[in-house]
């Protein structure tokens, strides 16, 4: 039996949730377009006869500005620490000198480096074989797959690599588990989705859901969150004219939990005020998050 943890870093929007829920093969991770979308580390568990791996998908990589961020980067230093095998995700825009630290900490490693060169169907190839040729020398251990998580091109193969990678070890978790994270958690995680993609600009950033009430009832759920912002106008951007942004964001939710959960859900959104929570440490222990 062959068992490890493969946790995938990189910068922010080169496509690591994207990569994450196409080798689960379920929708574990938020993905927008918009950078920082990932806060948490999220765990994705892969099964097979004789294997067992236990995916991460991590925040991008940033210089952190406030104390939320700072809890982010300890979810990818972290992840950078216990892992058996590391997926270290660019993409075909992005050169190898970004967050060159990183870089140097991941040739120290002593456990495998697989580097997936994502977003290969925006590029050419030639313009890929000079990308390869110069990650080749940035990262001489790795081993390089180029890849299109949208796609899901070449992901059987970066698979069968990790699985040949795996340590011999017993599974970590029993065979039904998919997740290390539980429903509350991705019902809090589908509304802030959706507030990434309906809003713009500081809004997405200065907001946090949490999930008040989670009741089953038969084929039903009934949740209640509070998406916390940090001032009173954006509280008013949230709600919108006569409350139609927060339906619309509502609406969308709810519809994706439906797919989620395969159940009927009971949804109810109110905006709370809560200024400076992303630089008070009680709060973010609240919100989930390692401080």
């Amino acid at each position: 039996m062959r068992s490890g943890f493969v946790n995938i870093i990189g910068n922010p929007n080169v496509g690591k949730s994207t990569l994450m829920n196409a080798v689960v093969g379920e929708k574990l991770s938020i993905i927008t377009a918009k950078a920082q979308t990932t806060r948490h580390r999220i765990m994705g568990i892969v099964n097979g006869d004789d294997f067992q791996i236990v995916f991460s998908d991590t925040p991008g990589i940033l210089q952190p500005h406030y104390k939320l961020q700072e809890s982010m980067m300890r979810f990818v230093n972290t992840a950078i620490g216990d892992a058996d095998i590391i997926l270290y995700v660019t993409d075909v825009v992005e050169t190898s000198d970004k967050h060159a630290a990183y870089l140097a900490r991941l040739q120290q490693l002593t456990v495998p480096v697989i580097l997936v060169i994502n977003k290969i169907d925006l590029t050419t190839p030639e313009q890929l074989e000079t990308m390869v040729a110069n990650w080749k020398t940035a990262l001489p251990q790795a081993l390089i797959f180029p890849a299109s998580a949208k796609e899901k091109f070449n992901i059987d193969n970066i698979l069968k690599q990790v699985v040949a990678l795996l340590p011999e070890a017993p599974a970590y978790y029993g065979r039904d588990t998919f997740t290390d994270r539980n429903l509350r958690f991705f019902a809090s995680e589908i509304i802030r989705e959706k507030i990434f993609l309906n809003y713009d600009k500081e809004i997405p950033y200065s907001t946090e859901v949490t999930v008040t009430q989670f009741k089953e009832a038969g084929t039903q759920y009934h949740v209640e969150a509070i998406i916390h912002v940090m001032r009173s106008s954006q509280k008013g951007i949230i709600i919108g004219r006569g409350g139609a942004a927060l339906k619309r964001t509502g609406i969308q939710a709810r519809k994706d939990m439906e797919n989620f959960f395969e159940k009927t859900v009971h949804l109810k959104l109110f905006v709370k005020v809560n200024p400076h929570w992303r630089e008070d440490p009680q709060k973010l222990r609240q919100f989930g998050y390692d401080f």
